[in-house]
């Protein structure tokens, strides 16, 4: 290729480096230029243009991404259309997805012009999650360079996804005296959460003292399930504690204790009868990600775990600040073993033991707390350019209409309601035939303040509101789940937020309690003020990219797989 600038008449059948405007229109980098082209440009004042003309064998941007696209489909794996120079990859089931670093290097390393990025290892997936992208740097590359590539692939896959199969599970937590039943409650809805991603379900759940000839009955009475969980109300830390011992006399064995992942350290790896069995940390109990799920998600992917695996875990295995970790704290009724699951990185109920978190003492919630959505979709999309980003398609669904339905498909949300205001009508029309409510925000020139106080008070009856963003594709209805099932109502868990890596992004769960502060909110902000002076009510569950993915420029919604029109 042979890239520089050149006089606009000497520029015919060259490739546009620059997007330029010719009278009323615009021609966009990457446009092979015709002589109208030329002449427009002329007209228009241009005297030079940067471009790029293709030499013997090249391949220009389209085409080798699409060519490499091409050679990277596979069982589950769908190839968006080439554009601009990248090729999207999209997972086509729900599963796990499995990188062969050693294939994404070996194609990286081919020409720098070529590049291939995709998700981390045994990343959970859905349904038309983006899990790799082709991007050509350079207007055009070498034929051979791509044939090189496609040669890789051929010989070996970079990727693969492992589908999730719907498993029979069963459930066994151990009591003390002083375990609340409440807490053996918030465990199962935790792990039911966990499990919705995969479509599988607790079939049979036993409660039983924390002793090993009790647990060892429990384990013997189960029969068909394909995976068995065990709470114990007091953590292992041994080979020969109640849990070991209880599934070796059971007739199982124990395969591995402990692993490189904190949260999450304090896990057991066993089979009884050919199926897993897995002594789940306390920090489990808590729908936060740990060590638990790395462990978990495989297993419901069919992916045979083996201590070996567990202890390659470590690199990647600090998933929180040891030093920003609540320290154990005794409740009110001097619980013990509640400490012991917190040191575990699983905080004890504070709800539980009266304490409301907001600098006084009530009683303790009885039901589960009223969530209702809110998706915020008046905003004016500023950085696009012209555009109202949430009109743009994903898959030929426009995306205000995609996020509507992942809200409507939450299992455990009350209602949804949309915040419209700037292109109501349009909004409104995208989302025809949705059993959804619209909020009016005839202000919402003024900011994103105003969105957020019209579809709070719109909420009435609910413990908490969840606010949702419109403008984020990968969220799926299982990750709004996995929030819910975080609130609380009060205390800690009364401000539910999702993060990325550590990273505190939306969606926000916020307790009604929060009323009147969020009436009190003026301008272009959201909710960070409020979050911001209650550290104590705040828990944060890690969803990922799918939080910290918003498609705000019509770069990053190219990136994620949207197209304007």
């Amino acid at each position: 290729m042979i890239f520089g600038s050149v006089p606009v008449e000497d520029a015919a059948d060259a490739i546009l480096a620059h997007s330029h405007r010719a009278g009323k229109s615009r021609l966009k980098k990457g446009t092979r230029l015709s002589p109208a082209d030329l002449k427009a440009l002329t007209e228009a004042g241009e005297r030079t243009l940067v471009v790029a003309r293709l030499e013997h064998g090249d391949m220009t941007e389209d085409e080798a991404a699409a060519a490499i696209g091409e050679a990277l489909a596979g069982a589950h794996i769908r190839i968006g259309e080439a554009a601009t120079g990248r090729a999207n990859v999209f997972a086509g089931t729900t599963g796990l997805f499995v990188p062969d670093r050693r294939v994404v290097d070996a194609v990286n390393a081919v020409d720098p012009g070529i590049t291939l990025a995709t998700l981390g290892e045994y990343e959970p997936v859905t349904v038309d999650r983006m899990v790799a992208t082709v991007k050509i740097i350079p207007l055009a590359v070498p034929g051979a360079a791509v044939a090189a590539v496609v040669d890789i692939l051929r010989d070996a896959a970079a990727f693969r996804l492992a589908p999730f199969s719907q498993k029979r599970v069963a459930l066994i937590q151990t009591e003390l005296p002083t375990v609340k039943p409440s807490m053996l409650d918030k465990t199962r809805k935790a792990t039911e959460a966990r499990l919705g991603l995969s479509g599988s379900e607790i079939v049979a759940e036993i409660r039983c003292p924390h002793e090993t000839g009790a647990l060892t009955d429990a384990l013997r009475r189960l029969d068909g399930a394909d995976l068995t969980l065990v709470f114990g109300a007091s953590a292992v830390i041994d080979a020969d504690d109640v849990i070991p011992a209880a599934i070796r006399a059971a007739g199982g064995t124990v395969d591995h204790l402990g692993m490189p992942v904190d949260p999450g350290n304090l896990l057991l790896l066993g089979h009884l009868a050919g199926a897993p069995v897995l002594g789940a940390p306390g920090c489990a109990r808590s729908p936060k990600e740990n060590g638990f799920d790395w462990v978990l998600n495989r297993l419901l992917a069919d992916l045979f775990v083996t201590g070996a695996d567990i202890r390659g875990m470590g690199v990647g295995g600090l998933l929180m600040e040891i030093a920003s970790r609540p320290q154990p704290r005794e409740s009110e009724s001097g619980d013990i073993e509640a400490r012991d699951a917190e040191a575990d990185g699983f905080e004890a109920d504070d709800a539980e033991a009266g304490d409301t978190g907001f600098g006084g003492r009530g009683p303790a919630r009885r039901d589960d707390p009223v969530v209702d959505i809110v998706v915020l979709a008046a905003g004016r999309s500023s950085r696009m350019g012209g555009p109202n980003k949430l009109l743009a398609t994903f898959d030929g669904v426009p995306l205000i209409r995609r996020s509507v339905m992942t809200a409507l498909a939450a299992k455990n949300a009350r209602t949804v309601r949309v915040v419209a205001g700037h292109m109501a009508d349009d909004i409104a029309g995208a989302l025809t035939g949705l059993d959804v409510e619209t909020v009016e925000n005839p202000a919402f020139a003024e900011g994103l303040s105003t969105s957020l106080k019209a579809g709070f008070a719109a909420c009435r009856g609910a413990d908490g509101v969840m606010v949702m963003l419109a403008d984020q594709p990968l969220l799926s209805s299982a990750d709004l789940d996995r929030l819910i099932a975080a609130f609380t109502g009060e205390g800690a868990g009364a401000i539910v937020a999702a993060s990325d890596r550590g990273r505190r992004r939306n969606p926000v769960i916020l307790s009604t309690a929060f009323a009147d502060a969020i009436a009190a909110l003026t301008g272009d902000i959201g909710a960070a003020p409020i979050i911001a002076a209650n550290p104590d009510a705040l828990t944060e569950v890690e969803l990922g990219a799918a939080a910290g993915t918003d498609v705000d420029t019509p770069e990053a919604l190219e990136r994620a797989g949207g197209r304007l029109w």
